[in-house]
């Protein structure tokens, strides 16, 4: 995005600095009048109203109702158009996605589900799909979207553009693949493994929004581990830190080698609840919480495959998520907690995740509103 250059201390950077307090202002307040505008930004009301007015002519902002005073007219109340730049937010799974469509001010809009059986696969085309699927289901145009944050089972190393440690994206490059759709859309993408993004929605708006550090193990059909460290989201030197199903590990039934999602996976969930290891998952594990038995072998595996991650990082919070550490609940929680080694970890809370059963959308939600917000500012005129 090219960005003109603006003397500092010169009117026309003035202006341009108070339309984007304005513009945050209403991003973060909502609908304002002018004199509301006016006390938040702490400029008069002829400043507060030309803002206005420049905002209005941008088609960055319109006028929503009208605010009856206690002294003189009523005055018109101006909120952000959300219509002018959306983006779509991505969960990928093993045989289906999830979308929804993202605006400037939060809208909650239905999630769109597509099943991905029978499908020919394609970076572009699923992506594609999903865009028309949550376009469709807010009952908007395509047209106005322009920026698509995915969450993908898959390790992410940004810089270069490559994915691994993943099984579930069909028809998806090992590498180039963010560019395969920017190129074919013509829109931003940004690719994040689900669990760091299940994370960030964690620190936003879950239980981890008061932690100094912490760890939100994911325990689903697979596992993750997402790291934040005093709000920083730790991904690793190539985008595979917290891939924890791929440990080595002992089964504690037959003392065989194994790895930790064979411990720990949906296949274990569903053993453990007497269950084939090849039967539904996501309908039984919301049984788990009723089945004290299976919740106490389940949390001594878990506590065991906490060890390292503890022993490392050493944070002050574990968050227990996905399908199967939601369904637990409060007593999968105490339980985990209690098969910790307390004189090593004695400050340590164990919780259950409290974003459910969308935490990766959600996450993907927050980065395309912060991406929006800033193509709106961007848009504010020069001159």
């Amino acid at each position: 995005m090219t960005q003109t250059h603006i003397d500092p201390g010169t009117s026309t950077w003035l202006r341009v600095q108070n339309d984007r307090t304005a513009l945050h202002l209403l991003l973060t307040h909502g609908p304002l009048t002018r004199a509301q505008l006016g006390e938040l930004s702490g400029m008069s009301k002829p400043t507060a109203g030309q803002m206005l007015a420049r905002l209005e002519g941008a088609e960055l902002i319109a006028p929503v109702g009208e605010v009856s005073g206690s002294r003189g007219p009523t005055a018109v109340s101006y909120g952000v158009r959300a219509d002018r730049i959306t983006g779509v937010a991505v969960s990928m799974h093993a045989g289906f996605l999830e979308a929804v469509l993202v605006d400037a001010i939060g809208t909650e809009h239905p999630i769109a589900k597509i099943p991905l059986a029978g499908r020919q696969r394609s970076p572009e085309g699923d992506i594609r799909a999903a865009i028309d699927a949550a376009c469709a289901a807010a009952g908007v145009s395509v047209d106005a979207v322009a920026a698509v944050a995915v969450g993908v089972q898959a390790a992410v190393w940004r810089e270069r553009d490559r994915l691994s440690l993943s099984d579930t994206l069909p028809g998806w490059p090992a590498t180039g693949s963010r560019e395969r759709i920017e190129t074919a859309l013509g829109i931003d993408i940004t690719l994040e493994n689900d669990v760091n993004l299940a994370t960030m929605a964690e620190r936003a708006a879950g239980a981890a929004q008061d932690a100094s550090s912490f760890a939100l193990l994911w325990l689903g059909e697979g596992l993750g581990v997402g790291v934040d460290l005093g709000g920083v989201l730790h991904r690793g030197a190539a985008g595979g830190a917290g891939e924890i199903g791929y440990l080595a590990a002992i089964r504690p039934d037959t003392g065989e080698p194994a790895d930790t999602t064979d411990l720990l996976g949906g296949p274990a969930v569903l053993e453990l609840l007497g269950l084939p290891r090849t039967g539904d998952y996501a309908e039984a594990v919301r049984g788990l919480g009723e089945n004290p038995e299976a919740l106490e072998a389940l949390a001594d595996r878990v506590a065991l495959a906490l060890d390292p991650v503890l022993a490392v990082l050493d944070p002050a919070l574990v968050v227990l998520g996905g399908p199967t550490g939601v369904a637990g609940g409060d007593a999968f929680a105490t339980r985990v907690a209690r098969g910790i080694t307390s004189d090593a970890h004695p400050e340590l809370a164990v919780r259950t995740s409290l974003t459910g059963p969308s935490a990766v959308l959600w996450g993907a939600r927050q980065l395309l509103v912060d991406q929006i917000r800033q193509r709106l500012e961007a848009r504010i005129l020069v001159g």
